[in-house]
């Protein structure tokens, strides 16, 4: 197993890194510098599920986080990818490594977690601010996971959680999931939306809440992306963790979202940029 040739440490980190969160009694949210790391499951019994795994080079941190979480004997069940950005999957492997366990994503994500695609190079001119104009520098080669990486069940079910079934939300990458759970209508989003501009140095540092399109330098498919939305906001979420921003719940939550899909083309869509183009092409 191996990261791709230009991983490397990005040196942002927001307000609220290293702060775990119970959100709901099974669901604790890590924030790993910008970007939220899930562990799902009941600390009283010590079975847990890991969704997406942060930045590069923070393992140690992700390691701490499950152990206060559950213990010092923690060991998740399973890994699941909602996709395959570095940031994302940034520590995968040496978990995999410590803990010996499976990791699943969807099928059209495969490419770029077995070494064979790396992703668009992301779109650092598109309107935005800082953290887009940096993201030029952002890792986009994919990582080879071997015979640990695992496709997620064609049926919609999700290993090891059983209440919860995963939906395919393309856009921000082809082969992105959500996952969401009828009992209590919990959304994970992934990055399909945000809950804070992922674009805007000053909104990533301070965690600003606002529900946000995907982030727009590395979404290349602006149609898919909306569809994607729509989709999640026709599942009537009464909570939802995404991958960056702080969890959301109740009224803030419908709101944003239907506010997102009837102002996308203000609030989501960049006024100009190569994505932009290439999906006025199609």
């Amino acid at each position: 197993m191996k990261y791709g040739e230009d991983y490397k440490k990005i040196p942002v980190y927001s307000k609220d890194s290293g702060k775990g969160t119970e959100f709901l009694p099974d669901v604790y949210v890590y924030v790993d510098q910008i970007v939220n790391v899930l562990f799902i499951g009941n600390p009283k019994e010590e079975s847990f599920v890991i969704v997406d795994t942060g930045m590069y080079g923070r393992s140690n941190k992700i390691i701490e986080a499950a152990q206060e979480r559950f213990g010092s004997d923690a060991r998740p069940k399973a890994i699941i990818l909602t996709h395959g950005h570095f940031d994302h999957v940034g520590t995968v492997i040496e978990l995999v490594e410590r803990w010996d366990v499976p990791v699943y994503a969807e099928e059209k994500e495969m490419p770029y977690l077995t070494g064979k695609n790396s992703y668009p190079e992301p779109d650092y001119q598109a309107e935005g601010g800082l953290i887009l104009k940096t993201s030029k520098f952002f890792p986009t080669d994919p990582i080879e996971l071997d015979d640990r990486i695992r496709p997620l069940p064609e049926n919609g079910t999700v290993p090891f959680l059983p209440e919860f079934r995963w939906l395919s939300v393309p856009g921000h990458t082809e082969g992105q999931v959500a996952l969401f759970r009828e009992r209590d209508r919990f959304l994970i989003a992934a990055d399909a939306f945000v809950t804070t501009r992922q674009e805007n140095l000053y909104d990533v540092l301070t965690q600003k809440e606002i529900v946000s399109g995907p982030p727009r330098y590395l979404t290349p498919d602006w149609t898919s992306a909306k569809e994607s939305v729509i989709k999640l906001k026709d599942l009537r979420p009464e909570h939802a963790v995404t991958g960056h921003g702080h969890p959301m719940s109740g009224q803030e939550l419908t709101d944003g979202l239907k506010n997102l899909i009837n102002h996308w083309e203000e609030e989501a869509l960049p006024s100009h940029g190569k994505f932009v183009e290439d999906t006025e092409a199609d």
